[in-house]
């Protein structure tokens, strides 16, 4: 039983492994023009600088990265982009959301930290007048290729209007973390699957 345990211990976290992690490289050269055309005829791409996106692909490294997003939503009741009966810009904007969050965690994505506004701005220089952004967000993407992907994919074409229609304004760039007190699923998910195999050990032993 104890040899089946840690092998099934071990098959998990090969499997995390696989998941978590990119194994397909940078986006190579010859890549770069067919997503460039497959990004244009994407309806989310409207708002999107193609030459940033291009140099974005360009210079991949091919390592995870994070997505630093600032989102304002519009106030009050607004009306639905299909039905046009009054709704909340949240709930609006939870229609696109969810469906996003859904595909960004199927491809080793996932949230860093979501975050919303308490105050005006504290230290600000030589910068434009406070945003009033509600919220902040933090979102990994397991390599330059995903993020792409989920860009272009065109199971969002028919949702995107969710999120248009919900924010006031947005800005998002990409960043790769210099130092983070935060604990990653790189550490704690190895350590979590010891732990669960040496409490599974214990209690089948001491039975």
């Amino acid at each position: 039983m104890i040899v089946s345990l840690w092998l099934a211990v071990a098959v998990l976290y090969v499997a995390f492994v696989l998941w978590y992690y990119n194994w397909s490289g940078p986006i190579k050269d010859h890549e770069i023009d067919d997503y460039m055309r497959r990004i244009q005829n994407s309806t989310g791409s409207e708002h999107s600088d193609s030459d940033v996106l291009r140099e974005f692909m360009g210079s991949d490294d091919g390592k995870e990265f994070i997505m630093q997003n600032f989102v304002r939503v519009k106030e009050g009741k607004i009306a639905h982009p299909i039905t046009g009966d009054k709704t909340h810009a949240a709930a609006l904007l939870a229609k696109y959301s969810g469906p996003f969050a859904k595909a960004l965690f199927l491809r080793g994505g996932h949230p860093v930290f979501v975050a919303r506004k308490v105050g005006g701005l504290i230290d600000s220089w030589g910068s434009h007048a406070d945003e009033n952004w509600h919220v902040t967000a933090m979102m990994r993407y397991r390599s330059r290729r995903d993020a792409i992907e989920l860009v272009a994919n065109p199971k969002f074409a028919d949702i995107h209007v969710f999120k248009t229609s919900a924010m006031e304004k947005t800005i998002n760039f990409p960043v790769q973390m210099n130092m983070s007190l935060f604990m990653k699923p790189g550490a704690y998910v190895p350590a979590g699957l010891v732990f669960v195999g040496m409490f599974i050990q214990l209690v089948a032993v001491s039975i």
